[in-house]
């Protein structure tokens, strides 16, 4: 439980700095491109002595996991631009929606893990409820209101989007990390597919006069990208540690992210719960128990 621990503590703290790029006037869009060199970086300190990094594209690994940082790049791109249009309440559910595309392929094609039992498919159920009713925001009207129909494929996008890049992230560490135990190899493949499709993407703004590089941002880059990789390796090991059962760890993770950011934002930043909220919150942990409790007995 130590790696799904730590991944959701760094997870939080991705959470925490992106709430706090608005009152420093940090441009996120670089500072999410930026963040992984600094990713990269991280990577190489925690690589172990008796492991080494290579792109070696004769192994089967290396085109899927660059391939998949790629997704990660088009994801945050893609949540940006639906914030935007459509607004944070559709955006948020569209991305915390998305774990039931790699729970159930992990039920079905990895079966993997654990047998979930009746109270685990009802403690499932109540997650993606929990999902909903936590996430749901009341948003004040603006201009930036919906004016055209198709903006309402953006939060599709998100959705199918994050399914995608979560089902291939545990799909792949099923065929090819455990195994070989070469966790932060394989996380830095990912993120090398991030720093060369996120370097083509900013260059081309910048070349464009649509991004000019803000000091901020380069700043902003280094509080994002350590817990950025951090998360992802240890959601890795937590992957490892439970057999690479997804349908246990993935909603554990995701509802349990829900629950400390909410706790955080209550504390530290004075966000309003709503009654949906504080009933999906509480969801959320009755969820957490039942799709848990044969690992805490």
């Amino acid at each position: 439980m130590i790696y799904l621990a730590l991944s959701v503590f760094f997870s939080i703290l991705l959470l925490i700095n992106f709430r706090l790029h608005a009152r420093f006037g940090v441009n996120t869009f670089q500072a999410i491109l930026i963040n992984y060199p600094v990713c990269f970086l991280t990577g190489l300190v925690f690589l172990p002595d008796n492991q080494h990094f290579t792109l070696n594209f004769s192994e089967p690994s290396t085109p899927w996991a660059m391939l998949l940082g790629v997704g990660f790049v088009i994801t945050f791109l893609l949540s940006g631009a639906s914030t935007q249009k459509v607004g944070i309440t559709a955006t948020s559910l569209a991305n915390n929606i998305s774990l039931v595309i790699p729970v159930i392929f992990s039920l079905i094609v990895l079966k993997s893990g654990q047998k979930f039992d009746s109270w685990n498919y009802l403690g499932l159920a109540l997650a993606m409820v929990a999902v909903v009713l936590s996430t749901l925001k009341r948003e004040e009207k603006s201009d930036n209101q919906v004016k055209n129909t198709s903006d309402w494929l953006l939060p599709m996008a998100v959705f199918v989007m994050y399914g995608i890049t979560n089902t291939t992230f545990n799909y792949l560490n099923v065929k090819y990390v455990t195994a070989s135990g070469n966790t932060i190899p394989f996380t830095l493949t990912i993120i090398a597919g991030s720093i060369i499709f996120g370097g083509i993407v900013l260059i081309i703004r910048i070349l464009t006069g649509k991004e000019r590089i803000e000091l901020k941002s380069v700043w902003a880059a280094f509080p994002l990208g350590i817990p950025n990789f951090l998360s992802f390796y240890f959601l890795l090991k937590a992957l490892d540690a439970f057999q690479n059962n997804g349908a246990f760890v993935l909603p554990i993770y995701n509802i349990s992210v829900i629950l400390g950011s909410a706790i955080i934002a209550l504390i530290f930043f004075h966000e309003k719960l709503t009654n949906l909220n504080k009933i999906g919150l509480a969801l959320a942990v009755l969820a957490i128990g039942l799709i848990s409790y044969q690992g805490f007995l």
